[in-house]
């Protein structure tokens, strides 16, 4: 296979680009570095592409090795004909090669094996032949009577010949191929309740769907019925289509044998071509449905991190809780601890007044400007206390109900315990709320990514491909945003392009015994931090107030002498960048002509723009650019809702079939994607994203099961 053109056929690409990444690749570079620095080389592609492309080159890769191992195979085998080699090299999936490969595995004991042991397949093949001339299959049965081999009778030469027969039309590839596409094109699925009671799988009790049109949610919600046992599943197709489909090869009337290759293929399709096509049809629509819950947890985990921060605020965190009360601690705007107390505002214990005065000194002491409450257990309780605090305060503070989702993961760590060893676990949680209103992206990279809580289905996802793909989003958020280089963490540190967990430990070590970096160039000194991972990283890391003004931004050390030129050009200094001076720097760019600047500067145009936007916002996160988040002074409860109520809310998760939107009644409501726009779409995704503050309107209420309908569209 060439790959490099079936990439670029595949992404709809210029061979170019595809080269040239797929080099960068090999060269050991990251996905993020390539996306920021290397656009020239890949015609600017973004990250997403490019992690895409190389998961797909690790595919086409893997198919390559497939091949040759196959074809040695049959080789040894003294099986391998051109024939063979066109249709391995043809074949454009596992699946496919998995058809061809099937007669030349080695295979387990099978009753076809178990017959041509017995001698039976000479047998099998006269019958197979069904010459017009042959005598009937039982009378030639009766020559391979052996009874030291165990063919006692006719009968049992017949069963094993058919055995074989029924093995081979089973293995042949080109049936298999036309019957996984007729299947999948005409099969229906039917799902049937496999006790009296499936509690929240009542629509699937006795329910079908043909296979082409089943959306991936509802492959998905069937698997997890069946998995715990609730559901049986299956796939129907018409019998008949199938035989028409074996009969065309295999089938050859006005012979003695017809009728019986006829059974044998009956049974071939009924013991093994179905049972193995429906397994494989099933395991495609879940990988399908997997492939694409993936991606829309990918899509909301971004959104969720790149959540505009809330900078600067010395925060109050409420852990909420019953029985063990609710947990406080004040932080500063850097994410420093002030404080912490328990308090008891709900019941069982309902001290109110007493946990009014303790809120109330806290803000007072610290100068307490917002409070983030956490949105599990107790919360809502715990809201409507804060914002009667809030209101008896009267000093402009505002809350945020911030999702807790891992919260309780974290705390429990050996992280959280490294971090905080005089707390106990519940007053970490409070600590970790605060900070995720402060900014999530850096308190969110301390949690596995799929304890998160914005996606569906997470715990039913092949796990390897789902940690790789949150994984890759929360190294793009990182490296998007960039990364203080004197005050990140060690699991900040280790997202970064080229670090992993053990440079990470030693940049904060540095940092430690040698006091804050003065310069990018000082990270050569941290030991096992070579010219490779700093070729990788030095971009996304940035030193505030060093000795070069261009540390702080996102260009590279490689083209700071482009830059500097580039400022002397266009008649700016240093000072100039550090004060902010520098907004009509692309103005000036275009008045000398961008090609031509780039050209004198030995760069090209992509870099050159961004060089430009980073001196005219040094510093800058692309974060800021957001719509800020929603915060609240009062609350409202389930019982106030009324149908036809419009209400302002942010939306918390986005899946196939709607989005939950946060209104402020502790109870997130859905908005079915029927109800989000007036045109068409196919998934929420395509108007929604988490974060996103809307207007939503009250459909209908059921306070009993804590259920809210809302609709985007006026009713």
């Amino acid at each position: 296979m060439d790959i490099i053109k079936t990439l670029t056929e595949e992404f709809s690409l210029k061979p170019f680009q595809v080269e040239n990444t797929v080099k960068l690749i090999d060269e050991g570079n990251t996905i993020p570095f390539i996306a920021r620095y290397r656009k020239e080389v890949t015609g600017s592609l973004d990250d997403q592409i490019l992690r895409e492309l190389s998961d797909r080159l690790s595919y086409l890769r893997n198919m390559d090795e497939t091949r040759e191992k196959i074809k040695k195979s049959i080789e040894e085998q003294g099986a391998l004909t051109e024939e063979l080699i066109v249709a391995i090299d043809n074949a454009t999936t596992l699946t496919e090669l998995d058809d061809i490969y099937r007669p030349y595995k080695k295979k387990r004991k099978t009753r076809a094996s178990v017959a041509k042991e017995k001698g039976l397949e000479p047998l099998a093949d006269i019958i197979y032949e069904q010459a017009s001339d042959c005598a009937e299959p039982i009378v030639l049965a009766a020559d391979y009577i052996n009874e030291e081999l165990g063919v006692e009778t006719a009968e049992d030469a017949l069963q094993g010949a058919m055995d074989i027969i029924a093995e081979k039309i089973s293995d042949d590839a080109d049936v298999r191929r036309r019957m996984r596409f007729v299947c999948s094109a005409h099969g229906i699925i039917t799902v049937k309740a496999n006790t009296e009671d499936i509690g929240v799988y009542e629509m699937y009790a006795d329910y079908s769907e043909p296979v082409s049109k089943i959306p991936d949610h509802r492959i998905l919600a069937i698997n997890r019925g069946e998995k715990e046992e609730l559901l049986k599943v299956n796939i129907d197709f018409d019998k008949d289509k199938a035989m028409f489909i074996i009969s065309k090869t295999h089938i050859k009337e006005g012979s003695p044998a017809t009728e019986t290759v006829k059974t044998a293929a009956e049974d071939a399709y009924q013991r093994l071509i179905f049972p193995s096509i429906e397994r494989e049809i099933r395991s495609e629509l879940t990988d399908r449905a997997s492939t694409a819950a993936i991606k829309v947890f990918s899509t909301n985990l971004k959104q969720l991190l790149m959540q505009p921060p809330v900078k600067d605020k010395v925060t109050l965190g409420l852990d909420p809780g019953y029985r063990t009360g609710c947990k406080v601690a004040v932080v500063d705007g850097t994410g420093k601890v002030l404080d912490t107390g328990v308090i008891y505002p709900v019941p069982p214990k309902s001290k109110i007044e007493e946990a009014k005065i303790i809120i109330k000194a806290l803000v007072k002491k610290h100068d307490v400007e917002v409070f983030a409450i956490g949105n599990g257990t107790a919360s809502h309780e715990t809201e409507c206390f804060a914002a009667e605090v809030i209101k008896e305060l009267d000093t402009g503070i505002s809350y945020m109900v911030v999702s807790e989702a891992g919260a309780s993961v974290y705390s429990a760590s050996k992280l959280a315990a490294e971090e905080f060893p005089d707390y106990d676990v519940s007053l970490r949680s409070a600590v970790s709320i605060a900070r995720r209103l402060q900014d999530p992206l850096a308190e969110l990279v301390k949690i596995e990514p799929k304890a998160i809580g914005v996606g569906q289905y997470q715990h039913d996802m092949p796990q390897n491909q789902l940690n790789s793909a949150l994984d890759g989003v929360v190294e793009s958020c990182v490296n998007s945003v960039g990364v203080d280089l004197n005050t990140a963490s060690v699991q900040l540190l280790s997202r970064v392009a080229g670090i992993g967990t053990a440079v990470a430990k030693n940049i904060v070590t540095y940092r430690e015994e040698n006091g804050k970096f003065t310069s990018r160039r000082e990270l050569l000194k941290v030991a096992k931090l070579g010219p490779k991972a700093f070729e990788q990283c030095a971009g996304f890391l940035k030193v505030a107030d060093g000795k070069n003004v261009l540390d702080n931004t996102s260009v590279h050390p490689e083209s700071y002498e482009a830059a500097e030129k580039l400022l002397k050009l266009c008649e700016y200094t240093d000072s100039d960048v550090k004060s902010g001076n520098v907004k009509n720097l692309t103005e000036r760019i275009n008045a000398r002509g961008l090609e031509n600047t780039a050209a004198e500067l030995n760069i090209g145009v992509p870099t050159l723009e961004d060089i430009a936007k980073e001196l005219e916002r040094p510093g800058r996160d692309p974060r800021d650019e957001l719509p800020p988040p929603m915060l609240r002074q009062d609350i409202m409860s389930i019982e106030s809702l009324k149908e036809g109520m419009k209400l302002k809310g942010t939306v918390r998760n986005v899946i196939d079939f709607g989005a939950f939107v946060d209104i402020g009644v502790h109870q997130d409501g859905l908005v079915h994607i029927s109800r989000i726009t007036d045109r068409f779409i196919k998934h929420p995704s395509e108007v929604l994203k988490v974060g996103d503050i809307v207007d939503v309107y009250v459909l209908s209420v059921d306070v009993a099961k804590k259920r809210i309908s809302l609709s985007i569209k006026q009713p």
